[in-house]
């Protein structure tokens, strides 16, 4: 019987680590719906312009992503994500302190966006790509989930924290959490040169950038993908994030019934990412990635047929669970497997700027 070797420890390690980055990172972004009617009574801010620092969020993130994922390739992850972690905990420990509608713009529309553009699946999929060979899909997928765990247990712990104690306090939480994060990923991600030693196929002089860029806007495979991804974030991040929970009570379902089924949807949403990055070790990787797509598709087709039925709200809720960010395990291993590892961070980058402008348009 084999052992797990030394690295496959320090590798499942890194997801967990990864997991808890990202369930933070996906929660502090996730607060800035929750806290909006209590900005509204208690600082005067507008709904427009609250939506708007989120935009410019949005864009930032979209704005960092390539220039993120450049850096991956050039320096390693360590020092991308202890920044975007530093970043995220300066942007929400500033955020908790202001007044102003101007300072907020700054700390949380462009201080914590810059940690959400560092830390994300640019920089933390060709990771893991180094580390795993034979389970490279299952660990993405296990690390992604944390997107969804964070909306699923940490979000609802905000929100029952601005209830008792106050949104700063919630805050000040989250940038506590994300500087006790930061050292530890310092101490437990190696160095770049350290993680190459292992790794393999990444021992090749470094390629120029407009080399790199040349060769990802003359393949067909980035096109698919990028594409592909603008589309995810168009229907995940843009309309059922965002307008699922306002539609439903539009359609007659009161608030909470509308927030337990989205609740649902990230539950199993978490579940399926986990089993997406397991079946993308399995089978034909571009068959379940259309698999995935052509299934969310359908269920746009459900949430039509919502109104009064609520039912069929659910139904929509688990199936639209089963395929929404289950794109994110068999995209990084056709990026790692068809693009090469050696480019993954700027082409996982480069798709991720899509998917957030997909998601802001």
């Amino acid at each position: 019987m084999s052992s797990m070797t030394d690295r496959d420890r320090r590798g499942w390690t890194i997801v967990v680590l990864c997991f808890l980055g990202l369930a933070l990172t996906a929660s502090a972004r996730g607060t800035i719906g929750l806290v909006m009617p209590v900005w509204e009574a208690e600082l005067g801010w507008t709904r427009g312009f609250v939506s708007f620092v989120g935009a410019m969020m949005l864009v930032t993130v979209a704005a960092m992503s390539p220039l993120a994922g450049n850096f991956q390739d050039r320096i390693g992850p360590r020092p991308l994500l202890v920044s975007g972690m530093l970043a995220i905990a300066a942007g929400a420990g500033l955020t908790a302190m202001v007044s102003s509608a101007a300072a907020f713009f700054f700390t949380f529309g462009i201080v914590a966006a810059l940690g959400f553009g560092l830390f994300g699946q640019h920089t933390i999929a060709p990771m893991l790509a180094w580390f795993f060979e034979k389970n490279r899909g299952l660990a993405t997928g296990i690390a992604a989930a944390g997107l969804t765990a964070g909306q699923l247990v940490i979000v609802p712990l905000l929100a029952l924290l601005l209830q008792s104690a106050g949104w700063r306090l919630g805050y000040l939480l989250l940038a506590g959490t994300a500087l006790v994060l930061a050292p530890v990923m310092y101490f437990m991600i190696p160095r770049r040169d350290a993680i190459l030693q292992q790794a393999k196929g990444m021992d090749e002089p470094p390629v120029p950038l407009g080399e790199r860029l040349r060769f990802l806007f003359t393949s067909p495979v980035f096109h698919a993908l990028l594409w592909s991804f603008v589309i995810c974030g168009f229907t995940t991040s843009g309309t059922v994030e965002v307008h699922l929970i306002p539609y439903a009570i539009s359609c007659g379902f009161p608030p909470l019934t509308s927030a337990t089924a989205y609740g649902v949807l990230a539950g199993v949403n978490m579940v399926a990412m986990m089993l997406s990055g397991y079946l993308t070790d399995r089978m034909h990787r571009p068959l379940l990635l259309g698999i995935i797509y052509i299934g969310r598709g359908l269920c746009f087709l459900l949430l039509m047929r919502i109104a009064g039925d609520i039912q069929m709200l659910f139904i929509f809720a688990v199936a639209f669970g089963i395929f929404d960010y289950s794109t994110v395990p068999p995209t990084a291993s056709l990026v790692a497997s068809h693009l090469g590892k050696r480019i993954m961070g700027l082409a996982m980058g480069l798709l991720s700027a899509g998917h957030a402008l997909g998601g802001a348009a």
